[in-house]
């Protein structure tokens, strides 16, 4: 109910959005009647996807197998007003010069990195980067440390939750195999494509994420018996990264 209510207020909300305030914590004061108060941080998680994937025009990519279909075709990359919207996502990482019609240059990571930014997580738990592998090595290294936001799970042996990210590899270098989490030199340096988790229906899992397809999208994907992710040719899904916000 959270994330729905937040999702109305980003839709009446202008398109600039600053990065969000920490929700009230015990011992503060209590907001007087009428202010508004953020949800979680993984409330707002969602809901900035949500809203994205809304904006592009609610693209959708359904999995099955080695098939792919696309029911629904949104608003692409190139096109106005949502090169300039990628622009956004671009200046979360330092590369103000780029927008979505730089077609060359994949921007999923730009795109992950600014929601989270957006929603207000800090960037010593979630340093933006405009590739995956770089905040990937920092949520690797740190994911020992007490209290850790974000801490890196195995696709056999964890059952994705709406929040976590959902991580594919989409170079040549040499997967793990499904039960071990990738070292980080399979990290490091590779081509990777993560997905921000947004629901579970049974054994569908719904991810949305940038530059899937030319637009924001949501990937639509079946989970096997046990609710764990099923490697398909098209993504060979290699790690999930539990989101504890």
């Amino acid at each position: 109910m959270r994330t729905i209510f937040f999702l109305m207020f980003l839709t009446l909300s202008a398109c600039g959005l600053l990065p969000g305030k920490p929700a009230h914590r015990a011992g503060a004061p209590t907001p007087s009647a009428g202010v508004f108060e953020l949800p979680p941080i993984k409330d707002r998680i969602l809901a900035l996807a949500l809203s994205e994937w809304l904006y592009f025009g609610r693209q959708s990519v359904v999995h099955d197998g080695d098939r792919e279909s696309i029911p629904l075709v949104g608003f692409w990359e190139d096109e106005s007003p949502y090169a300039q919207r990628i622009n956004q996502y671009w200046r979360t990482v330092d590369r103000p010069e780029r927008t979505g019609r730089n077609c060359e240059q994949p921007w999923s990571a730009a795109f992950v990195s600014w929601v989270m930014a957006t929603a207000g997580v800090p960037k010593d738990r979630f340093p933006p980067a405009e590739a995956h592998w770089i905040y990937l090595s920092h949520i690797i290294r740190t994911a020992d440390t007490p209290g850790a936001s974000f801490v890196p799970r195995s696709i056999r042996d964890y059952t994705p939750r709406p929040g976590d990210l959902i991580c594919a590899s989409r170079g040549s270098s040499t997967n793990p195999t499904p039960a071990e989490l990738p070292p980080l030199d399979i990290i490091e340096n590779s081509k990777l494509h993560c997905d921000i988790v947004v629901a579970r229906r049974g054994r569908a899992l719904e991810a949305i994420g940038g530059n899937v397809r030319n637009s924001v999208s949501k990937n639509i994907l079946k989970l096997d018996r046990n609710r764990h992710l099923q490697p398909i040719p098209r993504r060979p899904w290699i790690l999930v990264i539990e989101n504890r916000l």
